[in-house]
C-alpha cells in the first residue's frame, strides 16, 4: 500500500490579482491526507485555478488526485483514451498537421444540464515557447459591471448547445450520446455552490442566445459579456513546463488556450469533474 503524503503547511503563491495561485509543498503522485485534501480545497475555492510544478505522474495517478474532489465525467465525444482502458481523459495534441483547439474563451461542456464543476490538465510535452494557457474569473466579470447591467443580467437565461461535436463523433453511440447531452439552459449569472458568490455564465463557444430575447438582442448582449469577460485585469496566464498541472473551477472561470506555438507539438491531458445544475 502506498503512504499517503504527510501533511505539511502547503505555500500558496499568487499569480494574479484577479484569480490564480501556485501550489508548493505537494506531491501529487502520492496520495492525500485529509489535512492535505482539505487545504487545497480551500486555496482552490478561493483562488478559483491552481498550478503545480514538477509533477511526473501517471494517468491513474491524475485520475486518483482529480477523485479527491468529485466524480469523473466521460465526454460524450472527446473519448481518445477509452482504448486503453481511461475514457476518462481527454487528450488535447497539436502540431504542424493539428490546429491548437480551445484558443477560444470557454467554460467545459456547458451544454450538459450538469456542466463540469471543474478540470485537472497535465502537461505532457511542450513547446520551447508559446502555448500557454489563460484563466478569466467570472466573479471579476461580474462584479466589474454596473448595477445597471447587473439588474438586467439577473434572472435571464441562456441557451447553450453544443451540437458541434456531431462532426468529429466517432461512431452512433457517441453520436446518440451527444443527442442525450448537448442541450441546456442556464442562468446567465449562477450562483457558486460553495462559495456562494456570483459568476457570469456564458461564453463564447456553447452559449448561443439569451432566452426571450429577440436574436439581434440576443447578439448584442452575448457580444458585450463575452468581450467584456476577457478583459487583461480578469485574467491570469500560465506558461507551461512538462509535468506542470492546472485545475480550474469551471462554475466560476473560462479558459483559452494562446495558439502561438505551431507547428510545435504539444500534449495535454485532462480529467473533468461531474458538476451541479448551475442555479
Amino acid at each position: 500500500m502506498t503512504a499517503a503524503a504527510v501533511a505539511a503547511p502547503l505555500r500558496v503563491d499568487r499569480i494574479a490579482g484577479a484569480l490564480g495561485a501556485e501550489i508548493h509543498g505537494v506531491d501529487l503522485a502520492r496520495p492525500l491526507d485529509a489535512a492535505t485534501q482539505r487545504a487545497l480545497h480551500a486555496a482552490w475555492m478561493e483562488h478559483q485555478v491552481l498550478f503545480f510544478r514538477d509533477q511526473a505522474i501517471t494517468v491513474e495517478q491524475h485520475k486518483a488526485f482529480a477523485r479527491g474532489f468529485g466524480e469523473l465525467h466521460v465526454h460524450p465525444v472527446l473519448q481518445q483514451m477509452a482504448d486503453q482502458g481511461h475514457p476518462e481523459i481527454v487528450v488535447l495534441e497539436s502540431d504542424a498537421s493539428r490546429p491548437i483547439v480551445a484558443d477560444r474563451w470557454h467554460s467545459d461542456v456547458t451544454f450538459e444540464k450538469r456542466p463540469p464543476l471543474g478540470s485537472i490538465l497535465r502537461a505532457v510535452a511542450v513547446p520551447d515557447a508559446g502555448g500557454d494557457t489563460m484563466w478569466a474569473s467570472m466573479y471579476a466579470a461580474w462584479e466589474a459591471l454596473s448595477d445597471a447591467m447587473q439588474r438586467l443580467l439577473s434572472g435571464l437565461t441562456a441557451f447553450h448547445d453544443g451540437g458541434g461535436f456531431r462532426a468529429i463523433a466517432k461512431n452512433d453511440a457517441q453520436r446518440r450520446d451527444l443527442e442525450s447531452r448537448q442541450t441546456a439552459v442556464h442562468p446567465v449569472v449562477r450562483t457558486h455552490p460553495v462559495t456562494k458568490r456570483k459568476a457570469l455564465f456564458v461564453n463564447s463557444v456553447f452559449t448561443k442566445g439569451i432566452v426571450g430575447m429577440k436574436a439581434a438582442e440576443s447578439r448584442a448582449l452575448l457580444g458585450f459579456l463575452c468581450e467584456h469577460l476577457s478583459a487583461p485585469d480578469f485574467t491570469c496566464r500560465f506558461r507551461w513546463r512538462q509535468d506542470s498541472i492546472a485545475m480550474w473551477d469551471n462554475r466560476c472561470t473560462q479558459h483559452r488556450v494562446v495558439a502561438d506555438a505551431l507547428p510545435s507539438y504539444r500534449r495535454m491531458e485532462r480529467v473533468t469533474l461531474i458538476g451541479d445544475e448551475p442555479v
